[in-house]
């Protein structure tokens, strides 16, 4: 078994990680923290997740964001 305790995103989908942040964000303060045209024109969960698996650069600007939000 891999346990991972100093790791705040194991366990966790990018699913989850991203209705979280929209629920504490909303899509405008989300399109404000990390500019990504997927937060900022025609937001939805479906396409957002599409790009953000498909671009690792955003995937972990998302994650740096959940990761310090956790830590407010």
């Amino acid at each position: 078994m891999n346990i991972q305790p100093n790791n705040p995103l194991h366990g966790l989908t990018l699913d989850t990680i991203l209705n979280e942040l929209v629920a504490r964000y909303g899509w405008e303060g989300l399109g404000r923290e990390i500019d990504i045209r997927c937060f900022t024109h025609d937001p939805s969960i479906a396409s957002s997740l599409k790009f953000l698996r498909r671009t690792p650069w955003a995937r972990e600007r998302v994650e740096a964001l959940y990761v310090s939000t956790l830590r407010r």
